[in-house]
């Protein structure tokens, strides 16, 4: 796939969907009033059914804002409220989600952009509306019940009014809206994209690569070796101080299905968004972000891969003869779950990856974490 076609810059995004532009006022202070009320919210349990389960459950910050309590298949899916109920898709990172654009089709007919795994979440309030009447998640009645639970708490109440007007609670989709604003606004702070990952501070001319890491770094943007960055970069240069690692495009690769979680029916990704009906697009999921990649597994929409490495070597098995198992069950790898519209176009390109360069992609992809996860790297 031409490089170009996959990689446009902040400019480009802006021209080809206006109503897709990324902000250009990000990040938002954390003294911003709304962002504040916002963290609380984010916080808060007795926003879930059973006042046990907040936002934070699945975007945990101390676990680069995905859920790390492992309660489901060693973590592939979250546990809702009644700690019996579970969802179908691995929660993604909240870090950085602030900066994709909204959801858009583009003039090649493709799609970009939008939350959750489908784009069905058009921008960050969207998204968090979802998950608290979500019959598997928080599992609250109704948003009208959500602002109940929120006018239980005179806190609350009198910074709404201040923030968003006397009559706010006037009706409840306001009220739920502005609850969902603030939430945003907090997921717009520098907390969620810090950008001081060991990869920044070497752009920034703070640190240097290793020799493995630096070996990694030039496979990863080499459409000769690997083709990673036709999907997992965002701007033309190499060098952009504040590259993503995604082109929020949508692909299939293949993935298979995780039978650890017995689903009755097929999961196919965007052709799930009721914006979407083209039979082109069953199976595509949206392009992540690699940030903080190496320490936010499980991996892919369902969680079905649990280390990094296998990830790369199941990338790599679509050219190298001798990847036929899967490392984590030593079994054949799987058919993938929808095999129609495969991107073997981006797939199968360039030449088997040795042990040396699976090393070197490893070592590279760690260097994308922020600094205050740098720990959980020698955890693992």
């Amino acid at each position: 796939m031409p490089l170009v076609g996959c990689q446009l810059s902040n400019e480009n995004l802006a021209i080809e969907s206006s109503s897709a532009s990324r902000k250009s006022d990000l990040p938002v202070s954390l003294d911003d009033p709304k962002a504040q009320l916002g963290s609380q919210l984010f916080f808060d349990v007795n926003l879930s059914k059973n006042r046990n389960q907040s936002c934070a459950s699945c975007h945990d910050i101390g676990k680069g804002f995905v859920d790390g309590r492992e309660t489901v298949d060693f973590g592939s899916v979250s546990l809702g409220s009644d700690d019996a109920s579970h969802g179908e898709r691995n929660a993604p990172s909240a870090a950085y989600a602030a900066l994709t654009p909204a959801f858009h089709r583009m003039s090649n007919g493709e799609y970009r952009g939008g939350q959750f795994w489908d784009g069905r979440a058009s921008n960050l309030s969207d998204q968090a509306a979802g998950p608290f009447v979500n019959p598997v998640e928080m599992q609250m009645e109704s948003e009208s019940a959500v602002v109940e639970r929120v006018l239980e708490n005179p806190a609350y109440e009198r910074l709404f009014k201040d923030l968003y007007g006397e009559s706010v609670f006037s009706a409840k989709d306001k009220a739920f809206n502005a609850i969902t604003d603030a939430i945003a606004h907090f997921e717009q702070t520098e907390l969620f994209m810090p950008f001081d990952s060991k990869y920044d501070r070497v752009m920034r001319g703070e640190e240097r690569f290793t020799p493995e890491e630096e070996l990694g770094r030039t496979l990863f943007f080499s459409q000769q070796f690997t083709n990673c960055n036709a999907c997992h970069q965002l701007n033309s240069s190499p060098f952009y101080p504040k590259e993503t690692f995604t082109n929020y495009e949508y692909r299939n690769i293949g993935v298979p299905r995780n039978q650890n979680l017995a689903l009755a029916t097929l999961d196919e990704g965007l052709f799930d968004n009721p914006l979407v009906n083209e039979e082109s697009q069953r199976g595509k999921f949206k392009v992540p972000s690699l940030r903080n990649v190496a320490v936010t597994g499980p991996y892919m929409h369902n969680g079905v891969f649990k280390d990094l490495r296998t990830v790369i070597l199941f990338y790599d098995h679509y050219n190298n003869p001798m990847r036929k198992l899967n490392p984590e069950t030593g079994q054949p790898w799987q058919a993938p779950e929808v095999p129609e519209n495969i991107d073997l176009e981006s797939l199968e390109i360039g030449p088997p990856l040795d042990n040396r360069r699976v090393d070197a992609l490893e070592a590279f992809l760690e260097t994308l974490t922020d600094q205050r996860y740098e720990y959980l790297l020698t955890e693992q």
